[in-house]
């Protein structure tokens, strides 16, 4: 089993299992993202990801209880090919409790309730969503490509399907002008979407990416430390 590429997992899932069923991201467009750029995005083959999940049964001496599905935007897959491999995760796992995966709101959105509520039957248990910030402003000065309402959507089909959501947001994403819209918009998003769980990323100013040219070009001006904890507040 060999990972392509640096892999990336979010930090509940540091002791699982974890498989690239994709590699890269579907989008790869967002102006603050450093992520999956080394790699062209594609769905692997199905009997390649079930060889991963079976020499890693026979390889690892210890109980499986997690495993999450790699990279970004895993729930693209079509969902019969997703059952498959949920299937089988749980066959060669019987300890495993909880399978997960990376989810852009447009996958959540592309599939049907029935697809997901069989992706749950099989095991899905949380998907992973990175929703930045609940202002549609500064969704389309980073590129996101979907608005909060829609989020809000994905979130509450994932809800009625039984799995749970995991969202993202980002401090500092708006900079200094937009602190206050950034705090209030994500606060309205997440009172209206009710994930589960909620994790506060800080901004990053990442070398190549879009945003940090027009930071270094006085486009953008990031928040200084106590800023950031400002707009958490």
């Amino acid at each position: 089993m060999i990972y392509e590429g640096d892999v990336y997992r979010p930090p509940s899932e540091a002791d699982s299992l974890i498989i690239q069923l994709t590699i890269g991201c579907a989008r790869n467009r967002c102006t603050f993202c450093t992520m999956y750029k080394d790699k062209v995005f594609r769905v692997r083959p199905i009997p390649d990801v079930l060889a991963d999940l079976e020499e890693a049964a026979r390889t690892i001496p210890y109980p499986i209880r997690k495993v999450f599905l790699a990279d970004g935007d895993a729930l693209i897959v079509k969902t019969s090919d997703l059952v498959t491999v949920l299937d089988r995760a749980f066959a060669l796992f019987p300890s495993c409790r909880r399978v997960t995966v990376y989810g852009a709101t447009a996958d959540v959105l592309a599939k049907s309730h029935d697809e997901l509520c069989t992706l749950r039957a099989h095991g899905l248990t949380m998907v992973y969503l990175g929703a930045e910030t609940g202002s549609d402003r500064i969704l389309a000065q980073i590129k996101k490509g979907i608005t909060s309402a829609e989020t809000i959507e994905a979130c509450h089909r994932l809800k009625a399907a039984g799995i749970q959501t995991s969202m993202t947001l980002i401090t500092g994403i708006g900079g200094v002008p937009q602190m206050e819209e950034n705090a209030v918009e994500s606060a309205r998003l997440v009172t209206a979407a009710k994930p589960e769980y909620l994790g506060l990323l800080t901004l990053t100013m990442n070398a190549g990416t879009e945003l940090t040219r027009d930071c270094l070009a006085g486009r953008f001006q990031a928040l200084s430390p106590l800023q950031i904890l400002e707009e958490q507040k």
